[in-house]
């Protein structure tokens, strides 16, 4: 129960805590007058990533590689089939979203280079500057691209990140408060996951791949379910296919590259080909423009739960 309690209290300080580093790093991007479209694809997208960003690198610290990969593999699954599976249940979630062709070619990319990866062995420093040089390439492409169109800014990012502090010291006290709390939450989700994985007789890469994976995707969730609730369901797809990149990208190559990580046989014969086919499932249903409702939700939902149910 202790174990459990711990678990669940990790998971409640990252979410909170993400969510006061972001607004707080909004907030002070915009007193120093920086470009919005910078702030929207840089600082927001790396804040809803620090949850699994804290918890890949502790559990690579505690020496349990099994929950810094599962964590990641786990969340792009849960990303696809929860996080698109779960608002489509209110309102139905179109796919075809502007500008977003480039970025499922990417997220497919950035797929198989993990894959390949995985599959010759540990991910190495090596492994991980790369990946780390892919989301880096990615973000300068991005960012050039809107300009070249003649894009002044991104979607307006306070869709996504609303009461942004106005005081200067409420703004550090919102960005300290998510740094301090980050990695606690990250320690306690990471004791709590390995020593859970020791009662159940389980591996810490089955408690990667699941629990802990949901965990760190929740604010994905929660803002998909509250656009798809505001009926604006396109922002759930650019939610979804974002957060896979800097997942491959960003955590798993910052990750990696201070300490390399072994992988579990599991995850190179099954889990990777489930994160690549439900990326695919993604692609798929862009190009055809197929609108996923409410049937389509609960398929997805249903998907979810048997794999969850395979990795035990």
């Amino acid at each position: 129960m202790l174990s459990i309690l711990t678990l669940i209290a990790g998971l409640i300080v990252l979410v909170f805590a993400g969510d006061y580093l972001v607004r707080g790093a909004v907030a002070l991007a915009e007193k120093l007058s920086i470009d919005p479209l910078i702030i929207g694809l840089t600082i927001v997208a790396f804040g809803t990533s620090a949850p699994e960003l804290f918890v890949s690198l502790q559990a690579a610290f505690n020496n349990v590689s099994g929950i810094a990969i599962g964590n990641v593999v786990g969340s792009n699954i849960a990303n696809v089939l929860l996080v698109l599976g779960a608002p489509a249940l209110l309102m139905t979630i179109n796919c075809r979203e502007n500008g977003i062709a480039s970025s499922l070619a990417v997220m497919i990319v950035m797929s198989v280079a993990l894959m390949v990866m995985m599959w010759f062995g540990p991910l190495s420093r090596i492994d991980g500057a790369i990946l780390l040089v892919m989301i880096v390439a990615y973000l300068a492409w991005q960012i050039k691209a809107a300009r070249d169109s003649g894009v002044a800014t991104v979607p307006d990012y306070h869709d996504e990140v609303a009461n942004l502090p106005q005081q200067g010291w409420k703004t550090g006290l919102f960005i300290g408060g998510g740094l301090i709390g980050l990695p606690i939450g990250a320690w306690l989700t990471v004791e709590g996951a390995s020593h859970i994985a020791r009662m159940l007789g389980a591996t810490e890469t089955a408690i990667g791949l699941t629990i802990v994976a949901v965990g760190t995707s929740l604010p994905e969730l929660v803002t998909s379910v509250m656009a798809a609730w505001r009926k604006s369901g396109a922002v759930a797809i650019g939610n979804v296919v974002g957060s896979n990149i800097f997942n491959i990208g960003l955590i798993l190559g910052a990750t990696a590259v201070i300490l390399p990580l072994e992988v579990d046989p599991r995850i190179v014969s099954v889990d990777m080909w489930v994160m690549l086919a439900v990326s695919l499932l993604v692609v798929a249903l862009a190009h055809w423009n197929v609108p996923i409702k409410k049937l389509g939700g609960a398929a997805m939902l249903v998907a979810f739960a048997a794999y969850i149910l395979s990795v035990f």
